[in-house]
């Protein structure tokens, strides 16, 4: 008769290794900062204050619709936004969802932004883009309280605009 007993081990062994395996796609990370956001949480409350950048600023007034834009001509240029200061709408967008196209959603789950000033419409991704532009982070969670990063590609490289929010200035 034969022994079954080192056929048994590998066996084993092979099943705990691929469970092991498998598991490790399931775990929450080292991360949590970067997990998405609940679902059934309820929404933050709308930006409100002013967000500065290199290139401009955006001022909300809190209501989760109205801006106030101050965008330079390269920002302008990138976004075929009209340069200067402008009163306009916003809404933050979902990726692509088939068959509809992107749809609202809640700033923390969005990966566009709808930007609309003097019946001109800018649709800008949302995401952050390494040093070296070779590559870029958008969509969830990218968009904070204090942090709305815009993410731009030229001659094939990502890059980011992010405006922050400025301490104390709610105006």
């Amino acid at each position: 008769m034969r022994n079954t007993k080192p056929y048994l081990r590998r066996a084993a062994i092979l099943l705990l290794m691929a469970l092991s395996i498998l598991c490790s796609g399931c775990s929450g990370g080292g991360n949590p900062g970067n997990a998405p956001y609940e679902p059934d949480t309820p929404a933050p409350p709308p930006h409100d204050g002013v967000f500065t950048s290199a290139h401009g600023s955006l001022r909300f007034n809190g209501d989760g619709e109205s801006v106030a834009l101050s965008i330079d001509a390269d920002l302008a240029g990138l976004t075929g936004l009209p340069e200067g200061e402008h009163e306009g709408k916003y809404v933050f967008l979902s990726g692509e969802l088939p068959p509809n196209g992107s749809v609202p959603v809640r700033y923390d789950a969005a990966h566009r932004l709808r930007l609309t000033v003097e019946g001109q419409t800018a649709v800008v991704e949302l995401g952050i883009a390494a040093e070296d532009g070779s590559s870029a982070r958008a969509g969830v969670n990218t968009v904070t309280p204090e942090r709305i990063p815009m993410l731009f590609l030229a001659d094939g490289r990502s890059f980011s605009i992010i405006f922050n929010k400025e301490a104390g200035r709610n105006e």
